[in-house]
């Protein structure tokens, strides 16, 4: 038996068909990881439409993961695993911007692992090390207290998962917008600002804000009013 998400052939034939293949486990991982990426969400393949994007049959991909799941946690682990928060000053204020920065550039990269991590859990240990091990203890060495860390980071992950979640449907709230998301941002504000006003007063008088709500503003302003919440209880405790 192959240790692993690997299944034992015991069987020549194939494993001659493996080796014929010319495949590897990360190739399957990142052709998974693209194909999810394009719709945003990890179920939109399915292991016969891998099977094909690969070029190969179904049964081959059972020669290397057990199950899809398998193939999703490949993919967390090769997503978070890798996540590199950037060096700065070891202050909490400082520490908590860039890990905050560094996830919600993860979930910008890759669409579809907000909606992995959102939807199931997973125990690999690579990506428990690049999602937990890694900013917690980024956290902790910033002089941040370990039960306020978690809380913190938690605070960080779902508001990273809520927002980059919401995003996708809503481009032109990227700050590197390009023309077509100016032009749908455009529209959107547009759209507000000719609801009925008898009905909706305060969305057509707010349609120019509204429409920024899917912002690089709103998320950080999420993250400095955590940075605020961790300040005053910092100071409480100390």
């Amino acid at each position: 038996m192959i240790e692993g998400d690997f299944v034992a052939t015991g069987d020549r034939r194939k494993r001659s068909l493996d080796a014929g293949t010319g495949l590897t486990r990360d190739q399957i991982v990142q052709t998974a990881l693209r194909m999810a990426d394009a719709e945003g969400d990890p179920n939109k393949f399915t292991m016969r439409s891998l099977a094909a994007e690969l070029g190969v049959g179904v049964m081959t991909l059972y020669t290397y993961f057990r199950t899809k799941d398998a193939i999703l946690d490949g993919m967390a682990a090769k997503v978070l695993g890798e996540m590199t928060i950037p060096s700065g000053a070891d202050d909490p204020a400082t520490a908590i911007r860039l890990v905050a920065q560094s996830l919600l550039d993860v979930m910008r990269e890759h669409p579809s692992v907000g909606r992995l991590l959102a939807a199931r859990l997973t125990d690999n240990e690579d990506a428990m090390y690049g999602s937990l091990e890694i900013p917690l203890r980024r956290l902790v060495d910033a002089g941040i207290p370990g039960p306020l860390a978690a809380r913190c980071y938690g605070f960080i992950m779902v508001l990273a998962i809520g927002f980059s979640s919401y995003h996708l449907a809503r481009p032109w709230g990227y700050s590197d917008t390009g023309e077509d998301s100016a032009e749908m941002r455009r529209q959107r504000e547009h759209y507000y600002a000719g609801r009925p006003l008898a009905r909706f007063p305060t969305v057509v008088n707010l349609a120019a804000d509204i429409v920024d709500i899917p912002g690089d503003a709103t998320y950080k302003f999420g993250i400095e009013a955590l940075v605020d919440a961790v300040h005053r209880e910092i100071a409480v405790t100390t």
